[in-house]
């Protein structure tokens, strides 16, 4: 047998498929590319190595995924040992993802009559790297990523007004979108990152059907016990619904974000089991329709 480096532990496929079923359980499609930026290099398709290669195979499922479950918008990896020789130290108390790399060593082999042949056996090498985020001191231009920004005269003077009047508590940041009901807001990314105005809009009126959930509004709960349990996956099929009217209402097209079309499988499951669940979520997500425009200014007299 040549020399050469050894074959990974033999369960390195099985973790590996183990946290792509944890992403899918999660509502997580790991396929999915969890960001929308320009880089010095251009246009942002794959994640990237220290030296801008892109990434192939199934470390491309893997980067994507700790990208989504970890809210990173940069797409550069490297290990520890490439930060250190660029000049740059992976912050301490961060955790790294394990991506593979793939090759083959040589083993030569005698046959029984004394004749060597040379077999090439593949194998996985399991190492770790850290996002760009996650690591001060790197050279600036690794770190010039921007997102798309969307011109602000773009935003649609209807729908803005509409929202406004809700009153609704709506903070603008980071790039996730949810409803809080413990402190009664809805936090969405700024207008200007989305990838047109309909993304945006789809995604408010998204929240804020979830923002009439709370007890002091229509007071809706399907006793949801923990993430990603059926009544989770009730409430997100009336806020589903919910915008889908709305944007009807607003003369919006509707825009399906990725994250909620991830919950088809929860849907099939309660609506399986259900029969009557698709006529109430539609009846809930009308009321809380009827309740956000019960909260416009009444139009002056033509």
């Amino acid at each position: 047998m040549s020399r050469g480096s050894a074959p990974a532990r033999p369960d390195l496929y099985s973790r590996v498929t183990t946290q792509i079923l944890e992403d899918l359980q999660r509502g997580v499609r790991p396929w999915v590319k969890p960001w929308s930026a320009e880089h010095l290099a251009g246009r942002i398709t794959r994640p990237l190595r220290h030296n801008l290669e892109p990434y192939r195979g199934i470390n491309i499922l893997l980067l994507w995924a700790q990208a989504s479950s970890q809210g990173y918008t940069a797409p550069i990896w490297m290990t520890f040992r490439q930060a250190l020789e660029l000049g740059g130290c992976v912050r301490k108390g961060e955790h790294g993802v394990t991506v593979v790399y793939a090759n083959r060593l040589t083993r030569t082999e005698t046959g029984d009559d004394g004749a060597e042949t040379e077999r090439e056996i593949p194998y996985l090498k399991a190492y770790t790297v850290f996002n760009i985020e996650q690591i001060d001191g790197l050279p600036a231009v690794l770190q010039a990523t921007e997102p798309p920004r969307l011109d602000p005269g773009q935003r649609i003077d209807q729908a803005e007004a509409f929202f406004a009047a809700t009153g609704a508590e709506i903070r603008h940041g980071g790039n996730q979108a949810y409803y809080m009901i413990g402190e009664d807001r809805v936090q969405v990314p700024a207008f200007e990152a989305f990838v047109d105005p309909q993304s945006y809009y789809a995604t408010l009126a998204h929240e804020c059907t979830h923002w009439t959930r709370h007890p002091s509004r229509l007071d809706r709960d399907f006793g949801r016990q923990r993430w990603g349990d059926p009544a989770y996956a009730r409430e997100e099929l009336v806020a589903e619904l919910g915008a889908a009217f709305l944007c009807a209402d607003l003369g919006l097209e509707l825009t399906v974000r990725e994250d909620h079309s991830a919950y088809l499988a929860h849907w099939l499951e309660v609506l399986a089991n259900d029969h009557g669940l698709i006529f109430s979520a539609a009846a809930r997500a009308q009321r809380a329709c009827d309740y956000l425009h019960g909260l416009q200014p009444d139009l002056p007299p033509a």
